[in-house]
C-alpha cells in the first residue's frame, strides 16, 4: 500500500487549498478512505472519510468547509478546504480504511502534507 499526498503549503486564514492523494498497490475502488490531521504533541483526528461507494463524515470542526472526495478512475483521494483557519493548521494524512464502508478504522497511512494557516 502507497499512500502519497500533496498539496499543502501556507495559505492565510480564510483561504482555499486542495489536497491530493494518489493511492497504489491495492484495489482503491474497494476501500474507504480518511483524510486524518495531527498537530505535533497531539492525538491524531480524523477530519473526514468516504466509503466505497462515496458516503461521506466529516468532523464537527470541519463540517460545511471541508469537501472530501475520490476518483476511482485516477485512483485518487481529495480534500477541499475552504474558508481555512489558524485553527486547521496540521500535518494532513491520507487513509485506507480497514474495509469498504467509512465506519472502518485505519489500516494504513501515508506521509503527510503540511497546511500552515496563518497570515
Amino acid at each position: 500500500v502507497q499512500l502519497q499526498a500533496s498539496g499543502g503549503g501556507l495559505v492565510q486564514p480564510g483561504g482555499s487549498l486542495r489536497l491530493s492523494c494518489a493511492a497504489s498497490g491495492f484495489s482503491f475502488s474497494s476501500y474507504g478512505m480518511a483524510w486524518v490531521r495531527q498537530v505535533p504533541g497531539q492525538g491524531p483526528e480524523r477530519v473526514s472519510d468516504i466509503s466505497d461507494r462515496g458516503r461521506r463524515t466529516y468532523a464537527d470542526s470541519v463540517k460545511g468547509r471541508f469537501t472530501i472526495s475520490r476518483d476511482t478512475a485516477k485512483n485518487t483521494l481529495y480534500l477541499d478546504m475552504n474558508s481555512l483557519k489558524p485553527e486547521d493548521t496540521a500535518v494532513y494524512y491520507c487513509a485506507k480504511l480497514a474495509g469498504s464502508m467509512n465506519w472502518y478504522g485505519v489500516s494504513d497511512r501515508g506521509q503527510g502534507t503540511l497546511v500552515t494557516v496563518s497570515s
